[in-house]
């Protein structure tokens, strides 16, 4: 080689995968192929590692990443399960930004508000009497502690869990419920944007019950939109932090 020619570099391999990834890829891959749903068990720890041809050690960790990611859980005295979907991974792990954020905070209401009212019209039309019925006695309890003047967090999250429930959308509902925890996070971080008026609070879902009891799936939709009017209004106010 002549001098001053230039040497090809060597390309960097790629790293292999850690034994306890490929641990969890093959789990995976059993998961998929035996079609397990929640709730489902996997063998036990051993039958695992002899299959795999591996440590009980790795398979531990495997599974210990694999719950960690909401794939498995495990149950004392019982096993590894498949575990039910869930969002509450992804609230964990939300942007703390976001939080702080009233513009974005402002269009993830726009879009839980598009879900809603993409299931409004089957919510109202299926609705059950046993439905009804959980609405009504969340509305009581919402009375009741608008009256005290107390907050009405817990009610405001089961009734609209209760009142989508009728409309055949499990995941909805959890994205639904995704969205309540990110708004119900924010408001605990932000005073500001805190409904200051539980009985307001109380008029609004009395207002959407009663429209849903009349299957006006177009008044229901206007309920709804009064109210998100007031959170909206506060957040425009609050602006960027």
């Amino acid at each position: 080689m002549a001098q001053g020619d230039q040497l090809t570099r060597l390309t960097a391999l790629p790293r292999p995968p850690s034994l306890h990834e490929s641990v969890q890829t093959a789990l995976r891959d059993y998961i998929l192929t035996n079609g397990l749903r929640a709730g489902d068990g996997l063998p036990a720890e051993g039958a695992l590692a002899q299959q795999l041809g591996v440590s009980r050690n790795s398979v531990r960790e495997a599974v210990k990443g694999l719950v960690s990611l909401g794939i498995l859980e495990t149950r004392r005295g019982s096993g590894v399960f498949v575990k039910d979907f869930s969002l509450s991974l992804l609230i964990d792990n939300l942007p703390f930004n976001l939080l702080f954020d009233s513009s974005e905070l402002a269009d993830l209401l726009e879009v839980r508000r598009a879900v809603e009212n993409d299931l409004i019209e089957r919510a109202v039309g299926n609705m059950t009497d046993r439905t009804r019925s959980e609405l009504e006695q969340i509305l009581s309890e919402m009375k009741e502690k608008s009256d005290r003047g107390e907050d009405v967090l817990d009610e405001d999250r089961r009734f609209h869990r209760t009142m989508f429930a009728d409309a055949g959308n499990a995941v909805a509902l959890k994205l639904l419920d995704a969205f309540w925890l990110t708004m119900s996070r924010a408001v605990e971080q932000r005073s500001e944007i805190a409904d200051d008026r539980p009985s307001d609070t109380y008029r609004q879902h009395d207002a959407i019950y009663r429209a849903a009891l009349g299957g006006d799936a177009a008044a229901v939709q206007d309920a709804l939109t009064d109210h998100y009017s007031p959170i909206l209004t506060r957040l425009d106010r609050t602006g960027p932090l």
